[in-house]
């Protein structure tokens, strides 16, 4: 049986489709058929060879800012393993989620902010762990953000190496904190240590404001302890300290030691939405508290009709939640007055429902299921996730990148989950190897109403196959670009696909190398222009694949960004 349900209405980007779909009618499952939105050949689902990447033959695609690509005309020239000060001036590796800031009236020049998730310590430095305070940076450096000017000349994109806006930030950036946590006892080490840093940031978001959103995933992952410890319960949940070590950091510098007692709270000073402005390089970057702290995969924002700025989050990790913050009032107002949208509002979390109905819990003082544990909206805040399981959110498997399509539906990517052994009416695989994409659209009274827009268990067998879907991106004519980050079918690696949200249909624009994730989308405003980035590739293993073609001589694999546009010039995903 057919795990797509009756409430699968399409929206079409017009009222009649809004109506449809809050009322349930019954609409196509995804199949081949034709579409009025998706025109190019499709990738077959076995073409790929593994070692370079498969496109329609209606695309192209160049490759842009390599890891290690200088910034800015002084900044050193790439070699590996890089220094710790070359790799404060080059591009950063685990490149993720991003998003185009166009300078000029032709969208041919823009800034490009972008997200550098991770990269192993035998990836950059050529060693297990770092062995000297000289490797601790390197590998320290490496991760955070880049704002890069680019331009297009000619047909082909490049760095402006003059910029006045290029930057890195990674992990011994001065950050600053906002919001209800600031100042407060739960971010403060005896240490008395500046706030310093990002990291493991994953996906992203964008203000009607103009400024980026980067978001803290994984963060735990770079805490240990240099003797056993046994954690808190909060502590716990957020998989602190990691069962397993991943950099060493710990042992090098002082803040990632959780045996410190110098250093006890840094880990809660990670986990949090960073606010960059990419057009101010004077600016430090800003952790927004009010969105609450857990591993942020993105920070989606949309408008209500109030004009609030509403911001949709996912926590990444099993059995955790989907959130939703709403900013206390119109968000133009408060920006008029100096306050920032992020720093004042509420924060919920979803509770998903049978038949298609759901409720945004609200994670407040005033929530009767979080008094007695909770005293302090700061408290709640930096420990999201214990307070939205007492509030009693749906747990889901493993909720990643949101976006707003054209009339207001909320698409949202649940990439798997191994472990589930009971099914839920948004998660009904068990266990869910495939994952899926739920939607929703939000209603009075804090209520929405959702569906299944797709579960990759009922295409994965058939040429339309994808699995673990990932990166997403709803554009304003009703594609939904899907990257993916998992297992494929017969071990295919990971691609891009389009989906025509009308019609059903789903395209395979493009697949990868092996060992690398597909990710990070983001377009210019003409629609005409596609950035995508290629992570690990290879998992930066030069026996796998030599994908981007090395020109320094060596071989090692390089996360890069795709540039892929039309042969034809026109919009991308048509």
């Amino acid at each position: 049986m057919s795990h797509l349900i009756n409430r699968r209405g399409v929206l079409k980007g017009t009222l009649a489709g809004a109506v449809a779909y809050l009322s349930g009618c019954t609409s196509t499952p995804l199949t081949q058929g034709a579409s009025k939105l998706v025109g190019f050949t499709p990738v077959p689902r076995e073409a790929a060879d593994g070692k370079s990447i498969s496109i329609a033959p209606e695309y192209q695609y160049q490759t842009l800012a390599p890891w290690g690509t200088p910034l800015t005309a002084d900044a050193p020239a790439w070699q590996w393993p890089p220094s710790a000060a070359a790799q404060a001036q080059q591009v950063g590796i685990g490149h993720d989620g991003m998003t185009y800031f166009p300078l000029s009236a032709d969208d041919r020049r823009g800034l490009l902010a972008m997200n550098h998730e991770y990269g192993s310590n035998p990836h950059i430095l050529g060693t297990r762990w770092a062995e000297d305070q000289e490797q601790l940076l390197a590998s320290q450096h490496a991760i955070g953000n880049s704002i890069m000017e680019i331009q297009e000349t000619g047909g082909r994109w490049s760095l402006v190496p003059d910029s006045r806006y290029a930057r890195r930030i990674h992990v011994n950036t001065p950050m600053v904190f906002a919001g209800p946590v600031a100042g407060h006892a739960l971010i403060a080490n005896k240490a008395n240590n500046p706030v310093l840093g990002t990291m493991n940031n994953c996906a992203n978001g964008q203000t009607p404001w103009g400024t980026y959103l980067t978001c803290e995933e994984n963060f735990n992952f770079l805490f240990g302890a240099t003797r056993e410890i046994e954690p808190t319960a909060a502590q716990a949940r957020y998989g602190l300290p990691p069962s397993r070590n991943f950099y060493n950091w710990h042992d090098l510098d002082p803040r990632f030691d959780m045996a410190n007692p110098d250093y006890a709270n840094e880990s809660n000073r990670f986990g949090w939405v960073v606010e960059i402005d990419p057009r101010d390089p004077d600016t430090p970057p800003v952790k927004r508290s009010a969105l609450g702290r857990f591993k942020h995969e993105g920070a989606t924002v949309g408008e209500d009709s109030a004009g609030r700025a509403v911001v949709y989050m996912g926590d990444d990790q099993q059995f955790e939640f989907v959130y939703r913050f709403v900013s206390r009032e119109p968000w133009r107002e408060m920006r008029k007055r100096g306050l920032s949208p992020l720093d004042e509002g509420t924060l919920y979390v979803a509770q998903f429902e049978a038949e298609g109905k759901g409720l945004w819990l609200p994670l407040t003082l005033d929530n009767p299921r979080l008094a007695g544990t909770f005293t302090e909206t700061a408290d709640i805040l930096v420990h999201a996730r214990l307070a939205a399981t007492l509030a009693g959110a749906t747990p889901m498997d493993r909720p990643e990148w949101v976006s707003i399509g054209p009339a207001g539906d909320v698409y949202c990517t649940l990439t798997n989950n191994s472990r589930r052994s009971a099914p839920n009416p948004a998660n009904p695989s068990a266990p869910n190897p495939h994952g899926q994409i739920v939607r929703w659209r939000d209603e009075e009274d804090e209520r929405f109403s959702w569906d299944h827009f797709l579960i990759c268990a009922d295409v994965y067998e058939t040429e339309n196959s994808l699995g673990s879907p990932d990166g997403l991106l709803a554009d304003p004519d009703g594609r939904l670009f899907i990257c993916t980050d998992g297992a494929q079918f017969e071990d295919q690696p990971n691609q891009l696909m389009v989906a025509d949200t009308v019609t059903g249909q789903l395209s395979r624009l493009l697949v990868g190398v092996q060992g690398c994730e597909i990710t990070g989308l983001t377009m210019t405003p003409d629609r005409r222009t596609l950035f995508v980035n290629v992570q690990h590739p290879g998992n930066g293993d030069p026996r796998v694949t030599s994908f981007p073609a090395p020109d320094d001589g060596t071989t090692i694999p390089r996360d890069c960004t795709l540039v892929v546009t039309r042969r034809d010039g026109g919009i991308v995903g048509s």
